[in-house]
């Protein structure tokens, strides 16, 4: 289906029976009351909150505050370190410089995860630390009519920050949002900030270790922490949402609140403990093996060899399976190399050879040609190889390629032998 014609959210609700718009307040009713059926729960029955007033109408805002020491599962809220690798990880030397005081952490729920201007962010958390507090709102739209209300609220509230954080906020949230303000004619409130997305990261570090990198999974496998009973699954938010404005029936969203402040508050706990990783890999902030190669590798990407060495002979010393193991001598091997350490390059290869890898035999043979000049050696090096790749369970295309370059080298040895 063409983009042009998929249904907005004006004409799912248009299908569902829904009008867009609240009916103004009555003079008996108390300030901010939420419009719904009569006898239905409202959002402010429901969730604990305010309405705030801004200059393009009210919105309701849920409110509630962390001391900054929180534990959310094996992690505090705050790091102990400045950000400087996650900073040079991520290109951008100013996340390094400011204080935390000036990063918001934000996450939205949506009325569909498709994007577009047909969909709406009705439920936006973020958070920031306030005087030794992590204070968290979450802004809601009773209707699609208090929008420009929404945004106007969290606008005022990302003012004072210069820096946002999200997971998968790059793709997704801050385009969203950005197209939201646009329509409203509302200036982008964080357009200069600096973005750091977690996701990235995360996917550098897990990859090899976890099956998923979603932010509930990491949760569970990486910050020991397993949310409540009120959790409820993301793919049924957008739905509990237009039950909601059919309805006028809030208690189904008090699950939504929980889910949004809980994504926030990972965020917060997640960076924290992926910047102590970072900064102090050795003092228990790193329990598995290979986490310990995968920092390796974001230390070697970094130009920080030396103490990619280290995190590599660090995560071999720790349990793994063999073919991690072998592509973690491998990196290490190659490094050393590079590094110029060339005995314990060595050393890494022949360990390796013993265990019938192919490239270990083909390094070991030009280490013999071109830095000892040992042809012999070379030789007898490329000839295991050749033995190896013949017998090795290999794909048809893989040995095919080993056995040319090793056809070629053991040529070019010999007319060196006979010389």
């Amino acid at each position: 289906m063409d983009s042009a014609d998929k249904p907005t959210l004006g004409d799912r609700l248009k299908s569902l029976g829904v009008k867009k718009g609240i009916p103004p307040l009555s003079q008996d009713e108390p300030f901010g009351h939420s419009q719904g059926k009569p006898g239905s729960p409202t959002i402010d029955s429901v969730v604990r909150g305010r309405f705030l007033p801004t200059s393009r109408g009210e919105v309701f805002a849920a409110e509630q505050t962390l001391p900054q020491d929180h534990h959310y599962g094996n992690s505090t809220l705050l790091s102990s370190f400045p950000f400087s690798l996650i900073s040079q990880w991520a290109n951008d030397f100013l996340l390094s410089a400011l204080p935390l005081s000036k990063f918001a952490f934000l996450d939205t729920e949506t009325s569909g995860l498709s994007g577009g201007t047909g969909t709406y962010a009705f439920l936006v958390g973020v958070a920031r630390f306030v005087d030794g507090q992590f204070v968290l709102k979450q802004f809601f739209m009773r209707d699609p009519a208090e929008e420009s209300a929404l945004l106007e609220g969290l606008a005022g509230f990302l003012a004072p920050c210069e820096a946002l954080v999200t997971f998968n906020g790059k793709a997704f949230d801050a385009p969203l949002l950005t197209t939201r303000f646009t329509l409203h004619h509302i200036p982008v409130p964080y357009k200069k900030y600096s973005h750091l997305d977690l996701l990235p990261l995360a996917r550098r570090l897990w990859r090899d270790r976890l099956e998923s990198r979603a932010l509930k999974f990491l949760e569970e496998h990486v910050l020991e922490y397993k949310r409540s009973s009120e959790e409820v699954p993301g793919y049924e938010i957008p739905w509990l949402y237009f039950d909601y404005l059919r309805t006028g029936d809030a208690r189904p969203l008090a699950g939504v609140f929980y889910h949004n402040a809980m994504d926030v508050v990972a965020m917060a706990a997640l960076l924290a403990h992926m910047n102590d990783m970072l900064e102090n890999p050795y003092d228990g902030n790193v329990q598995h093996g290979l986490d310990f190669i995968a920092l390796g590798k974001l230390f070697e990407d970094l130009g920080r060899a030396q103490e990619a060495a280290r995190l590599y002979e660090r995560g071999l010393e720790s349990p793994m399976g063999e073919a991690d193991f072998h592509a973690a001598v491998k990196r290490l091997s190659i490094l050393q190399k590079k590094r110029g350490d060339y005995d314990d390059a060595v050393r890494l290869w022949k360990k390796a050879a013993k265990a019938g890898h192919v490239y270990a035999h083909i390094e070991l043979a030009k280490y013999y040609e071109h830095k000892t000049r040992n042809v012999k050696a070379a030789l007898k090096w490329t000839e295991s190889a050749r033995k190896q790749a013949e017998r090795a369970d290999l794909p048809a295309y893989q040995r095919k390629h080993w056995l040319e370059e090793i056809a070629h080298r053991s040529a070019r040895l010999e007319r060196k032998d006979g010389l």
